[in-house]
Parts: structure tokens; C-alpha cells; sequence
């Protein structure tokens, strides 16, 4: 895996975003994957929308993701980092992080995986980290 989504990467393919969909062109689709708090991040957020046709198509498009791309497992190696970013950050230097943003990158830095999001700035934080945002022109 070389190539890690996060929740508004997805997001982004299920708006359509030409800028995301022209750069997974340019990969190998097996170099991609997404890591089950973003399946959770956005399970709920579809689910927390009222019964409707918006919320039917959004689901429709979020199954076509998760269709093309592999999961990133939760395993106890990813569990340690998590551990690990949330003592780093929040213990240590007194700098809070989301639980889930901590998991993503957990998930990122556990495959040697650079993480695909819009937040660079916020993920900047978490020691080695390596990001891109797909979504800037």
C-alpha cells in the first residue's frame, strides 16, 4: 500500500472532485487504501441524513468507493501508533488530536503510507506523517 485515504478524500471521490479522480488515474488501484475509521466517519454521516434521495445517491457512491478500493485493517501494530500519536501529542506536548484523525494516521504510518487529505495542516502535527492533498490544483 502506498497511498492511504482519508475521510474528506473520500468524501471528495463521492463529490466527484475532478482533481482527486484524475490523480488515482495515475496510480495502481492496489496502492490504495481505506482505513476503516473512514468507513466509519462516513457511514455515519450518511446515516445521520434524513431519509431522501440526496442520501440515497450519496450512499450509492460511497458503495462504489469502497467497491474499487482495499481496506486498511485495524490491526494491534496500527492500535500501538494510535497509542503512541495520542501520548506524543495530546500527553507530552499538550496538543489535542481527534481520536479518528489519530486512528487515520495511525493506519497511514503503520503501512509506511503517505495519507491523502485536505487537512495538512492539522495532520502536521503527527510526527512522520507523510501527506499529499489531491484535491489542490
Amino acid at each position: 500500500m502506498k497511498y492511504v485515504l482519508d475521510t474528506n478524500a473520500v468524501s471528495a471521490l463521492m463529490k466527484g472532485d475532478a482533481s482527486v479522480a484524475a490523480r488515482l488515474r495515475n496510480v495502481n488501484r492496489s496502492e490504495v487504501a481505506i482505513p476503516q475509521p473512514v468507513i466509519a466517519e462516513i457511514a455515519y454521516g450518511i446515516a445521520r441524513l434524513p431519509r431522501s434521495g440526496h442520501r440515497q445517491r450519496l450512499l450509492e457512491r460511497f458503495e462504489l468507493v469502497c467497491a474499487e478500493f482495499a481496506r486498511a485493517q485495524w490491526t494491534d501494530a496500527v492500535s500501538g501508533r494510535f497509542g503512541a500519536i495520542k501520548a506524543t501529542l495530546e500527553v507530552r506536548q499538550g496538543r489535542r488530536v481527534e481520536d479518528f484523525d489519530a486512528a487515520i494516521a495511525a493506519h497511514a504510518l503503520e503501512a509506511d503510507a503517505t495519507l491523502v487529505t485536505a487537512n495538512r495542516e492539522g495532520m502536521a502535527k503527527i510526527p512522520g506523517l507523510k501527506t499529499e492533498d489531491w484535491a489542490r490544483r
